[in-house]
């Protein structure tokens, strides 16, 4: 038997459902797509591109921190508890057959680890992808992002945090899609599509 969860993480685990508004309709075996990236590789623009072509949730770790976090001060205390609600939505979703997207760094095979578990626990379809682009193109949309050209971006993460988060990157052990964001992401896309649906 499992220990009755704090009522902080109930509560934050309902907040979050509710931030994601009207949710796809299940199905028999739902795809969870993980998205792993440093900041400004383009994880939140493929999770957009990707839910315009499959119906999917997509879980934005930077909008559900503000969910939770209004002022985020992005400390350890604050991402552990978090990531918990993330995790606890994720599996709570994934069981009613809601396919989702996870758009997060994803940086350490540790907390992968976490994803992979919630995912074979609820006998989801587990796609994980890798999105990488060039550092110049990386600090070039750091700059735009600086301007707020995108509307859409929720990030705050500047040059220096990617620095620092590059050093801090752990290969991935499964087996996943790399994608590269400065090229035409029309064939990764229709790849992940495939993977998917079959």
């Amino acid at each position: 038997m499992t220990a009755a969860l704090p009522e902080q993480v109930l509560s934050d685990d309902e907040n979050l459902r509710k931030s994601l508004g009207q949710l796809p309709e299940a199905m028999v075996r739902p795809y969870f797509i993980v998205i792993s990236g440093l900041p400004g590789t383009g994880k939140s623009y493929l999770s957009r591109q990707l839910a315009a072509r499959l119906p999917a949730a997509i879980l934005e770790s930077d909008a559900l921190r503000q969910v939770l976090f209004p002022t985020p001060t992005y400390s350890p205390e604050e991402s552990h508890r978090l990531f918990r609600a993330i995790h606890l939505t994720i599996e709570g979703l994934l069981k009613k057959g809601i396919p989702l997207i996870l758009d997060a760094t994803n940086l350490s095979e540790y907390h992968r680890e976490h994803l992979y578990r919630i995912a074979d626990k609820v006998e989801a379809k587990l796609i994980v992808v890798r999105v990488e682009a060039p550092p110049e193109v990386v600090r070039e949309r750091m700059q735009a992002r600086r301007e707020r050209a995108d509307p859409l971006d929720r990030s705050t993460a500047d040059w220096r945090v990617y620095q620092r988060m590059r050093a801090q990157a752990q290969p991935i052990r499964r087996h996943h899609i790399a994608v590269d964001t400065s090229r035409d992401l029309a064939p990764a896309i229709d790849k992940i599509v495939r993977q998917a649906l079959h």
